[in-house]
């Protein structure tokens, strides 16, 4: 198990709806915190199976970038929700929310529990909390949307929001374009403000959760990121990256560890660069997952 003494387990029980009902244990925290292999541990010793809540690693034939656990690994516990689909294929939160809850309470029937791994901040409030019920976008909508935002770019994105729903324009990260996106093609689908649909509402599962947040040190941390980008590039990210080059617009290629990998086979950017910005962009995005975590905590808490 990589997670060391230096690392803190938080641990935070969310009740069921019914006592007694079995419970879902969520072991999350920010990218290479240690998380798969505390829940290989768990799993392994208290045989039970692992929902994966990491966007990426549900498709096939990006393994090395997404960190998906090892082939001996998967062979080792059973995995839900990994390694399922193609490239191309769409995936959200409302669809990970349905999915995930089906094999938690099969699971529950069967032994009492289940684990939850993965550090995408969106799919573990689906799982513990719910997620808004939007409409579902058509793929005409879905490709049209992302077409307007390849041609025009972030800027036309981020002003067709500001005029479409300035009220969630002026919270939305701009650097989120993922999520700037996915607002204009809930916004063209059902023609009414992304806000307007946002409820917040928080929905009680029939089972127990109990969240497990890995908490380390940020010097530690950041070593242990550098430590997993050199162990990527020797394991053959360069080579997985060529191999799915040619589709590099594809939404599940949108993620760090390709980009800059483009970025170096479009001549944008020098090789070590890239690899430099790799680590750096690891760097901001395990930030962005520290701090989601301690607005839930004050959500839960305060």
């Amino acid at each position: 198990m990589s997670v060391t003494s230096q690392a803190e387990i938080q641990r935070l029980l969310l009740p069921g709806a019914r006592p007694g009902s079995g419970k879902a244990t969520v072991i999350t925290g920010p990218t290479a915190s240690g998380k798969s292999a505390l829940a290989i541990d768990m799993a392994m010793r208290r045989g039970l199976h692992i929902i994966n809540a990491d966007s990426r690693q549900v498709y096939h034939g990006i393994p090395i970038v997404t960190a998906m656990p090892t082939v001996g690994e998967l062979a080792a516990v059973p995995h839900h929700i990994i390694d399922m689909l193609p490239l191309e294929a769409y995936y959200s939160a409302a669809r990970f929310e349905a999915d995930a809850l089906q094999v938690a309470r099969s699971e529950i029937d069967r032994c009492g529990e289940v684990l939850v791994c993965g550090g995408s901040m969106m799919y573990v409030d689906a799982f513990c909390h719910g997620i808004d019920d939007l409409p579902e976008v058509p793929d005409a909508i879905r490709e049209a949307t992302y077409a307007d935002w390849q041609l025009h770019g972030d800027a036309w994105a981020l002003d067709e929001l500001g005029r479409l729903d300035p009220e969630y324009r002026a919270v939305v990260d701009p650097a989120n374009m993922k999520r700037v996106v996915h607002a204009l093609e809930i916004i063209r689908t059902s023609g009414a403000t992304f806000t307007s649909l946002r409820t917040g509402r928080k929905r009680r599962r029939d089972f127990d959760i109990e969240l497990i947040w890995i908490e380390m040190p940020r010097e530690r941390l950041f070593g242990r990121i550098g430590a997993r980008v050199d162990a990527m590039l020797a394991a053959g990210l360069e080579e997985e990256a060529r191999s799915v080059y040619a589709r590099r617009g594809l939404n599940s290629l949108n993620t760090v560890g390709l980009k800059e990998m483009f970025a170096w086979f479009d001549g944008s950017m020098d090789r070590a660069t890239a690899i430099e910005r790799i680590k750096k962009n690891t760097r901001v995005y395990a930030k962005k997952q520290i701090t989601w975590h301690r607005r839930r905590l004050e959500s839960l808490t305060g």
